[in-house]
């Protein structure tokens, strides 16, 4: 192998200075894996039971289900917008950068680096845990300590396949996703069979007891969006979407909907085989299905549910690594953090950045606190990414377009937004909102000193030399 073979990415600045960009790997059937893949993790085998209890009625339960998916469905067309106009990787962290200015780019990427993305890594490694353990621990709950431990090495596994390979990473995802869809695919021909033999009792009066305060709603949207999370997986990795301007618009319109079906389904199937109680009741949903279903087999659940939250984290580490990449390039982080591996051509030093928060924010981590605050501090960033696509299309109409959506589509999902940031607060005030909302504007107090007025940077040049020489890294371009 040539070494133009070897490191094709690489090219040569100003004659002398030689810098890396990511190679464009992810394809349409790639694209689709990563969107739907992460996605389907450990929500829907976590999360219905939270749904119903917030809203009260099986058929309340389904109408949210079907809400979060086209919330999704109408969110990712405005990012698809914003990507094929902003052809960059980073997701809201560019779009904001661009639109909103440095210091609200700086608040997000803040908040994204030390919680959100954490967070989610964290609560889909808990999940990956608790499943892959539950055959063993069938009569008792599993020891708190064994399942962080077990969740732990998920997340170390996940980080070193990310930072070897970005195609094998792929490979990765295509094959979970395909062993995601075949367990829901189980569960749903199982509701079918349930159906068929006459067990509707959950579906009788479907929408008694339905509660409609602000606040349930409000949360049990974010339990329900917890399951959707991943729906802007490819606006993060945008640089290495081979034919972005048309194949992001494309996957997502695949992806999304197959998923919100799937879900659907799947909820069905629950509500045929358990009553609203039981369902209410139950720690590990897919595990009890299971259990009811197929009986003896039922451990085969567990083992679906675990690889299902598995390929989930791979797709998180996959886009998230990249979110740390790019707001290093920008200036936003340390220098070390917008590097590529000189062979691999991955963002390494990002992944190891992240992996290093994901493993502190496990060590207290609470399943449903995660989902919760999650879901709040993601969905205030959502607002003004797509009041961004907003000035956009106001201000800037002559930009080059090769997809766009009618300005009625970013207006409902912007008020969408806005409700779901303001549910947990209006009807029952919870003091957490507060406390996460001081940690967002926070971001602040960082930015003045060390992003805007520079202090240490003799310190970090140093620290920079040595990593780099450490991790063999290289700054690296962007891919547009």
């Amino acid at each position: 192998m040539t070494g133009e073979d070897k490191c094709p990415a690489v090219e040569v600045l100003d004659g002398t200075s030689p810098k890396l960009s990511l190679k464009r790997e992810v394809g349409l059937v790639g694209a689709v894996s990563l969107v739907a893949g992460t996605m389907i993790g450990s929500g829907i085998f976590m999360s219905p039971q939270f749904v119903l209890v917030n809203i009260g009625s099986p058929g309340g339960s389904l109408v949210v289900w079907a809400a979060c998916g086209l919330l999704a469905v109408l969110g990712s067309l405005c990012y698809a917008e914003l990507g094929t106009v902003i052809r960059e990787s980073g997701g809201e962290y560019i779009y904001i950068l661009r639109t909103s200015g440095p210091v609200m780019a700086f608040i997000l990427i803040f908040s994204s680096v030390i919680f959100v993305r954490p967070a989610s890594v964290a609560g889909i490694s808990l999940s990956f845990a608790e499943y892959a353990l539950a055959p063993f621990y069938q009569d008792c709950p599993c020891p708190q300590l064994l399942v962080k431990c077990v969740a732990a090495a998920g997340i170390v596994v996940t980080a070193i396949v990310n930072c070897l390979n970005v195609r094998f990473a792929m490979s990765m995802q295509v094959f979970f996703m395909v062993a995601k869809v075949l367990a829901l695919s189980v569960i749903i021909i199982g509701g079918v069979v349930l159906l068929v033999r006459g067990e509707t009792e959950s579906f009788e009066d479907s929408f008694n007891g339905t509660n409609l305060g602000i606040n349930p709603i409000g949360i049990a949207f974010y339990q329900g969006l917890w399951s959707y999370d991943g729906w802007n997986n490819l606006n993060y990795v945008t640089e290495e979407l081979k034919r972005p301007e048309v194949n992001l618009p494309r996957a997502v319109m695949i992806a999304i909907p197959m998923v919100t079906m799937l879900y659907l389904l799947v909820n069905v199937s629950y509500l045929a085989a358990m009553t609203p109680r039981e369902l209410m009741l139950s720690s590990a949903v897919a595990v009890t299905w299971g259990n009811k279903v197929l009986g003896s087999w039922g451990w085969v659940m567990s083992i679906a549910a675990a690889l299902s939250a598995f390929g989930s984290l791979n797709g998180t580490f996959f886009s998230g690594g990249r979110v740390c990449f790019v707001a290093a390039r920008e200036g936003h982080m340390p220098d070390i953090l917008a590097m590529a591996h000189v062979n691999r051509l991955t963002p390494s030093p990002a992944l190891i950045f992240t992996t290093a928060i994901s493993l502190l924010v496990l060590i207290p981590g609470d399943f449903q606190s995660i989902v919760n605050f999650f879901s709040f501090t993601a969905w205030f960033f959502y607002t003004i990414t797509l009041s961004g696509l907003l000035y956009l299309k106001i201000k800037k109409p002559e930009l080059p377009r090769t997809y766009s959506v009618p300005i009625v589509i970013p207006i409902l999902v912007i008020m969408a937004a806005i409700f779901l940031v303001m549910a947990p607060i209006i009807d029952n005030p919870a003091i957490e909102y507060l406390y996460v909302t001081i940690f967002i504007f926070s971001g602040v107090l960082v930015y003045v000193p060390f992003i805007h007025y520079k202090l240490c940077p003799g310190l970090l040049g140093k620290v920079t030399v040595f990593l780099q020489l450490f991790l063999e890294v290289a700054p690296a371009d962007k891919n547009l």
